[in-house]
């Protein structure tokens, strides 16, 4: 299945449509994304597992992909120039790494997506996920948001092979 993520703020699968949000400077070709950039890449990202709290979800989320609970010394290297860039790290991590672990819920259910993960290229761009919007819709970093409720109907249905796609 494709979940497909509209630049109007939508994302829609399987008949249901759901609001979300995307990068606060808007999408972008996935070729001219760039780290920092705040941007959601345009294009077909495979879902490659879940990351989840599991002080929140101490059962794990309802779903058939892989799932792994984080813990507090989980992060997600954001340095281009570092050998595990657009890799998970434990914390502290000698460079530039994204604290997964969050005193919001935004991370409280994250799809990792398959962008610049094959290998990674320093600087196109690191830990495009899926995750929980904040109160609001207001833009992302580059990642795609939904609400907790949307997220974990995604979930429900979404298995190994699937993917999100960003579009115009």
């Amino acid at each position: 299945m494709i979940f497909r993520a509209h630049a109007k703020g939508q994302i829609a699968w399987d008949g249901r449509v759901a609001r979300c949000a995307l990068g606060k400077a808007g999408i972008i070709a996935a070729a001219d994304k760039r780290e920092g950039d705040n941007r959601s890449p345009l294009g077909l990202w495979p879902i490659r597992h879940v990351l989840y709290r599991p002080d929140v979800y101490p059962h794990g989320p309802t779903t058939h992909l892989p799932a792994k609970p984080i813990a507090a010394d989980d992060g997600w290297c954001d340095a281009p120039g570092d050998s595990a860039y657009n890799q998970p790290v434990k914390l502290p991590y000698p460079a530039s790494a994204e604290r997964l672990w969050r005193d919001d819920p935004v991370y409280d259910l994250v799809v990792v997506l398959g962008h610049n993960d094959d290998p990674p290229v320093p600087g196109l761009g690191s830990a495009i996920f899926l995750h929980l919007a904040r109160d609001g819709y207001p833009g992302t970093e580059g990642c795609v948001a939904l609400a907790r409720d949307d997220v974990e109907a995604l979930l429900a249905v979404a298995k190994p092979g699937d993917a999100v796609e960003i579009v115009a």
